[in-house]
């Protein structure tokens, strides 16, 4: 089978070696398109693809449409909301994800944001620990979990907000429950938001709930960008000049953000959570290993569509 390893930023060599060795010792054979300019590249290499490889490349219709060929997609990393996944079905194309690869990364970061923003940005001003400050995690999955540890270990109390663990679950991952978001955002000094982009939870983050949060609460995004609403964030930082907002996924009106409320705000340059060697390594490997195992056992056991 022909894989196409479609990277517009591209894996670490000793990734792709690695992903290489995977799938050419099961027979495959890969192809790379990397650094590529135009989402015309993606279409123009798809043609002959029976599977792929992608990070954060957009799989739309237009590019399903161009695979007659194309069996399975494997998205590197938790979240998919790059791919069409009604028109992957729709083809009959299976979409997969490599859950908990990246997972350490993106929670080292969430915590490493928590610190830079504690400590006013690293500049001579005063800062506060987090020692003692309560903590709320919006989803306490792979990661959440991983961020609720780590935080832990600094001191911190922690909250969790997940509809899809019971209290007792959640409890014995070393988090107390809260049941409801409002709980979460009123009584947490941090909140670190780790849910997908999905059409219930798309500016589902905004002027309300950011304003619920104690004084001087700081907002961690290391999730997506599309579940802020970023014109309430925008009105929520205005009136409250305690707040503060840190993310690696940088807002549309980071410009302003960053004029108007200076060091009270940070956004990297580009998204950050798994941008390590291990995770890229990680992630890599795994979206190989399933192909392989898709192609020889039918094993769908990541598949995000049905």
């Amino acid at each position: 089978m022909k894989v196409l390893l479609a990277t517009q930023k591209p894996f670490a060599a000793a990734a792709v070696a690695g992903i290489r060795e995977i799938l050419e010792g099961a027979g495959h054979e890969v192809a790379l398109l990397e650094k590529y300019a135009e989402q015309s590249d993606l279409v123009a290499a798809v043609s002959d693809a029976e599977a792929m490889i992608i990070r954060s490349d957009k799989v739309t219709a237009e590019v399903l449409d161009a695979a007659p060929k194309l069996k399975i997609v494997v998205r590197a990393g938790a979240g998919y909301d790059n791919v069409d996944l009604a028109a992957a079905t729709a083809h009959g194309v299976v979409v997969m994800n490599t859950p908990g690869q990246n997972s350490n990364a993106v929670a080292e970061l969430a915590l490493a944001m928590m610190i830079f923003m504690a400590r006013t940005q690293f500049t001579p001003a005063t800062g506060t620990e987090l020692l003692g400050k309560r903590l709320g995690v919006q989803a306490y999955g792979n990661v959440g979990r991983l961020v609720g540890q780590k935080a832990r270990a600094l001191g911190m109390e922690i909250s969790a907000l997940d509809p899809f663990l019971t209290d007792e679950q959640i409890a014995s991952a070393g988090a107390d429950p809260v049941h409801s978001v409002e709980e979460l955002y009123s009584s947490s000094n941090y909140v670190s938001i780790h849910i997908p982009a999905l059409p219930a939870t798309i500016k589902s983050i905004g002027y309300d709930l950011i304003t619920k949060m104690p004084k001087g609460g700081v907002l961690v995004n290391t999730a997506r960008k599309e579940v802020i609403d970023e014109e309430g964030l925008m009105k929520a930082l205005e009136e409250r000049q305690d707040l503060r907002y840190v993310t690696d996924v940088m807002p549309d009106n980071y410009d302003e953000l960053r004029e108007k409320f200076g060091l009270r705000v940070f956004a990297t340059p580009k998204k950050m959570g798994a941008q390590t060697a291990e995770a890229n390594v990680n992630a890599g490997l795994a979206a190989a290993r399933q192909i392989v195992d898709y192609f020889a056992t039918g094993c769908t056991r990541f598949q995000v569509n049905k």
